[in-house]
């Protein structure tokens, strides 16, 4: 009898903080985002222009990029469907209690694991579905004012994406089923896409089974000394991620793999023995690599000289985000325009949906408000991420990436850096792991460092 009154208490304790964080996180896609109409817009690698001569004619691509070859003579409904498609990740509720707490919701302490989530979800895009994709659907999913966005009469015009879920988050059914959509598809190229988007997100599913879910996140956390309710800081959330995806057991994944860079340096041996496995006695396959650097941007506060070096990262289109927020807040930074980052906010409960039922909705998955920050604003703690196809991506990237860090740096040391040959030819313990050690002594350390360092989040 008294442990199922004090089941009775968790039960209630937990009806009590959901019932809070429906009222405190159900503010976040009501406010309002403005962008200005005569600075360039930044997405992940893509440039986009706003300017307009008249309602509808677009100006050329002008000197705003000063990454040509990714400049993009966009309007504003080619950067709102981009930044819709990208997979937005948040607090959910009424999931699947998490095994060894009576937590059902991540409400207040998950936001670095959603975070990381969205990092690793845009390099699984990039591995199936490539750069140029596009969700078809990602301009249905709300309703906001043209207006704001096409005036001639104002300088800055409001970038709302007003969702059209309703103040208690109801999941709304889709208005037609996975198979019209599939039989209304030109060609099968969109209709393996189309099964890859879902597949993805389903992955990130909010249940046990869900190979990059909390659930799953959370577990192998464990290993490092963090459980459920803890906070997470962006270098913990890096190592976690790598483990969950050496550890999934699914064919589709066999070609990706995640490095985490040690102590801000990249060693590119290590990188491209990740990359490189045998297929075949005369035949070698290369993986892709997701490349997560933990930095800090500053001391107690972002050192403002790093400024044109987050902007130029986030203008790579090896770059799939990254990891950081303001203190005691996680976001997912995808962009910038002048001085000011742009970021999905994990800070938005929603209801828990079943990912394994089929044609389940997708809306809630895609973010229909773009938000900004001032980089001033930023803490200086962070996980970078980039995405490398290939050993030969790789290369491409690690020397594009390398001469923007000596430019960037003013004399300074770098951030990070690229160094030729192995961990251990530097005398570092190696990182290899077994089944029963998921985490090394060494990472252990790292780790523990990390978490001291880094920032508490909210």
């Amino acid at each position: 009898m008294e442990a199922t009154g004090t089941d009775d208490v968790d039960k209630l304790k937990t009806k009590f903080i959901s019932a809070w964080n429906n009222m405190k996180y159900s503010w976040v896609l009501k406010t309002k985002t403005y962008f200005s109409r005569n600075s360039p817009v930044l997405l992940l690698g893509k440039c986009y222009h706003f300017k307009y001569e008249d309602e509808n004619e677009l100006l050329p691509a002008r000197s705003g990029c000063t990454i040509e070859d990714h400049v993009i003579a966009g309007n504003v409904e080619e950067f709102r469907k981009d930044f819709i498609s990208r997979i937005w990740l948040t607090y959910r509720e009424e999931f699947p209690q998490i095994e060894g707490s009576a937590l059902t919701t991540d409400c207040g302490w998950g936001c670095t694991l959603r975070t990381g989530q969205m990092l690793l979800a845009q390099g699984l895009i990039l591995h199936f579905l490539g750069r140029a994709w596009t969700w078809p659907d990602a301009l249905n999913i709300e309703n906001s004012d043209s207006e704001s966005w096409t005036s001639n009469t104002v300088k800055k015009f409001t970038a709302s994406f007003e969702a059209s879920l309703s103040g208690e988050r109801e999941l709304k059914t889709p208005t037609i089923s996975l198979k019209e959509k599939m039989e209304r598809y030109s060609d099968d190229r969109e209709m393996q896409n189309e099964i890859y988007h879902r597949k993805i997100i389903s992955w990130f599913g909010d249940s046990p089974l869900a190979l990059f879910g909390l659930h799953q996140l959370i577990d192998y956390g464990k290993k490092s000394g963090k459980k459920a309710g803890d906070w997470y800081g962006p270098a913990v959330v890096a190592h976690i991620l790598r483990k969950a995806v050496e550890e999934a057991r699914h064919p589709d994944l066999k070609g990706i793999t995640i490095y985490v860079a040690q102590d801000c340096t990249v060693y590119s041996s290590d990188v491209i023995d990740k990359q490189c496995t045998s297929m075949a006695s005369d035949n070698t396959n290369d993986k892709a690599v997701i490349i997560l650097v933990p930095v800090r941007l500053g001391g107690e506060r972002t050192n403002a000289d790093y400024l044109d070096f987050v902007k130029g990262i986030l203008s790579l289109e090896y770059c799939v985000g990254i990891i950081g927020g303001k203190p005691k807040q996680s976001y997912y930074f995808a962009g910038f325009q002048d001085d000011s980052l742009i970021y999905m906010d994990p800070h938005y409960c929603q209801s828990f949906v079943d990912v394994s039922i089929k044609d389940f909705p997708l809306e809630t998955f895609h973010c229909p408000s773009p938000k900004k920050m001032s980089f001033r604003k930023m803490d200086p703690s962070c996980t970078i991420g980039f995405y490398c196809r290939n050993v030969q991506d790789f290369k491409r990237a690690s020397e594009e990436i390398t001469k923007m860090l000596k430019i960037s740096s003013k004399e300074k040391y770098p951030l990070f850096t690229f160094v030729n040959g192995h961990s251990r030819d530097y005398d570092f313990t190696s990182t290899t792991t077994n089944e029963e050690d998921l985490f090394s002594e060494d990472e252990k350390k790292r780790i523990k460092r990390f978490s001291t360092e880094e920032f508490v989040l909210l």
